[in-house]
């Protein structure tokens, strides 16, 4: 099986058009969440593609909102990636989201969130979901150019 290959690179460093994707690694009363997708049993950050019209920061947003029923929460812009799966290269934006209220989960794809002390076993993406936990852990505990947004 084909491993993807993931590089992180300076936040705003991709242009927004060719963005895809929006990360939000998130914590909730110092616990990471992640969530389960209705048709999965595995794990995940809050994540999902960006739309027509949107930014990453939008989508951002929009998929915590969606995906985990936060309300209230910072952002923090991590860093841009680009990831090469099976010869297509994609690209998109990390952030991590310091969630204050979570709300009920709205009726969406998502099944349930959980709340871990550290990286689940069962991963959905393992080869690209423990690559962006590191990389967010290691650019908060250093705060590396970290930037509330």
């Amino acid at each position: 099986m084909t491993k993807p290959i993931v590089n992180f690179l300076d936040p705003l460093s991709i242009p927004e058009e060719n963005l895809k994707y929006s990360i939000v690694c998130s914590k909730y009363q110092n616990t990471w969440v992640f969530v389960r997708h209705r048709m999965r049993e595995t794990w995940e950050m809050p994540a999902g593609h960006i739309e027509a019209n949107e930014t990453a920061l939008q989508a951002a947003r929009r998929e915590l909102y969606e995906e985990t029923g936060a309300k209230e929460f910072s952002l923090k812009l991590i860093v841009d990636y680009s990831c090469d799966w099976k010869g297509e290269i994609n690209y998109g934006r990390i952030f991590f989201a310091n969630i204050t209220y979570l709300a009920e989960l709205p009726k969406s794809e998502i099944a349930e969130i959980r709340f871990f002390k550290d990286l689940p076993e069962d991963l959905t993406y393992p080869d690209i979901q423990n690559l962006v936990f590191a990389e967010v852990n290691c650019r908060l505990n250093k705060n590396i150019e970290v930037n509330t947004i």
